[in-house]
């Protein structure tokens, strides 16, 4: 049974400034450059008709494309670390993308994840690595930032049971229209609509 999550790709540019992060960290298991995401929704291990109601019910949502920067590194878990990540900058569209998807799960009866959505690029999982040596790598790389990029399409991902890190696979993609395309096709159903009418 595959473990689904809703995520944004990492376009290669973006991912090759996360990679140069890489190193310096005892404990550190780094994630693979093709691994790297950002989780818009953790959905967890589904039976395959839920995952098709998944799909069917993401195939409706309409959203612009965006850009989105990455910036700043932190760690999970204070006094027992167990994560680094990079953040994201704080984004409306990124918001909104996500609050749907977050919503239509709920619709879908899939339990709502506890942990608050902080959008991040998990950059490797920590096995007992002390909490100073976590600062201090977060200290010396805490001005990281990508320049923005642009963010075309969503994905549903799958993961097998792993230690996590991947291998991820890309099971579905929905495109994030961009802003004129939506524009013009509401003109275009207008006229449509009036000349159903006539």
């Amino acid at each position: 049974m595959p473990r689904l999550f809703t995520a944004l790709e990492i376009p290669r540019d973006a991912a090759l400034s996360l990679s140069l992060l890489r190193g310096g960290l005892p404990g550190a298991r780094w994630i693979d450059v093709e691994n790297y995401h950002l989780t818009l929704r953790f959905i967890g291990d589904v039976e395959g008709h839920v995952a098709d109601e998944i799909a069917n019910a993401l195939d409706r949502v309409q959203r612009p494309s965006f850009s989105l920067t990455l910036s700043g590194v932190g760690a999970f878990g204070q006094k027992k670390p167990h994560a680094v990540w990079a953040g994201a900058s704080a984004s409306p569209d990124l918001a909104a993308l996500q609050g749907e998807i977050e919503r239509i799960c709920q619709r879908l009866g899939i339990p709502a994840d506890p942990r608050k959505f902080m959008p991040h690029v998990t950059l490797a999982r920590l096995r007992n690595s002390s909490p100073l040596d976590v600062a201090q790598y977060l200290s010396a790389r805490g001005n990281f930032s990508t320049l923005p990029f642009r963010i075309g399409r969503f994905v549903l991902m799958s993961s097998r049971d792993s230690v996590g890190g991947g291998p991820y696979i890309v099971e579905e993609a929905w495109s994030l229209s961009g802003t004129d395309a939506r524009a013009a096709s509401r003109v275009a159903s207008a006229s449509d609509a009036s000349r159903i009418m006539r």
